[in-house]
């Protein structure tokens, strides 16, 4: 089985401040842990910029004007008057971030390989179409999904979302397109707010599954098997984008979720289960949250090793 990593040195320069739980640090204990000698097989690959056409997939153009017009030389700017901040590396960064989800498309439309796992920050799950939120500035995710659509022609294109906190804006851009699956697992009753069961989307193609605080393996696992997992089969998609969040570990400071690095590699291999089924076995994922170092490293390397085969 083919997989490959997406990174780049700029995502690196994205730096809101040094008591942010949005750090470099986060993007260095992933690389660290990927550089294991079990990964060996891996291919590795710069993240190209993403281009403003692909931005725009999903960003109105007011927004994305916006994002550069804001993009400082030095020192920090608010985007969302909270907790997203841009630095002077930032703008470079989410492009990055971008170019990294799309490429990934790409690759594994045309076969040069089986599965993709862009290991690139910031985040941008909670980025709404005119709107900066949750250390989001780009959704690459949701772009990587019209990008199949627009440069490929791909119909049914799926992103599950496996971070502790919902992903608003995934939701947000792919509630009214029947074309378009969401699903999330997260923490109930927390950031952002969003993702109660009853938001099901035009044509059911949302499907939410929320945990209550301190929710473990198994129950995870139980609604996974009788809800999400029949859900995505019943969709069909032909790629299956995963925003893969590590802040349901046990271990992360932000998250009241209790998932294990198991549950991780167990998910990540269930989905590729369904994409073989429907999508030829095509899986982009996104990293998101996480904000434990350690929990983040080794889930991360669960969910790779899983993407490998192992």
């Amino acid at each position: 089985m083919s997989t490959r990593i997406y990174t780049h040195q700029a995502c690196f320069e994205h730096k809101p401040g040094p008591h942010h739980p949005e750090s470099p640090a986060r993007l260095e204990a992933v690389l660290k842990a990927l550089k294991a000698p079990e990964f060996d097989a891996v291919i590795w690959r710069d993240a190209p910029l993403g281009t403003d056409e692909q931005v725009l997939y999903i960003h109105s153009p007011d927004y994305l004007n916006e994002v550069k017009t804001l993009s400082p030389s030095e020192g920090y700017q608010m985007l969302d008057g909270g907790d997203t901040i841009m630095s002077a590396g930032t703008l470079e960064a989410v492009m990055r971030c971008v170019g990294a989800a799309c490429a990934g498309v790409d690759d594994v439309v045309s076969g040069q390989a089986d599965n993709v796992f862009c290991a690139t920050r910031p985040c941008g799950h909670h980025a709404e179409a005119n709107q900066a939120m949750g250390f989001c500035v780009f959704n690459q995710a949701a772009i990587a999904a019209l990008h199949a659509r627009e440069k490929h022609g791909l119909k049914r294109v799926a992103v599950m979302d496996f971070d502790v906190h919902h992903g608003n804006g995934t939701q947000h851009s792919f509630n009214d397109d029947p074309n378009l699956f969401y699903g999330s697992c997260h923490q109930g009753n927390f950031y952002p707010g969003t993702g109660a069961r009853v938001e099901r989307g035009v044509a059911g193609n949302i499907v939410n599954v929320p945990f209550t605080r301190g929710t473990g393996s198994a129950a995870f696992r139980s609604a996974m098997e009788s809800e999400m997992l029949p859900a995505l089969r019943d969709f069909a998609p032909e790629l299956l984008i995963i925003s893969a969040g590590f802040d349901a570990h046990h271990l992360d400071p932000l998250g009241g979720l209790q998932f294990t690095d198991e549950d991780f590699h167990w998910i990540t291999r269930e989905l590729m289960a369904v994409a073989e089924q429907s999508a030829k076995g095509r899986v982009v994922s996104v990293l998101e949250g996480g904000y434990s170092l350690e929990g983040l490293a080794s889930g991360s390397a669960a969910h790779v090793r899983a993407l490998m085969g192992r």
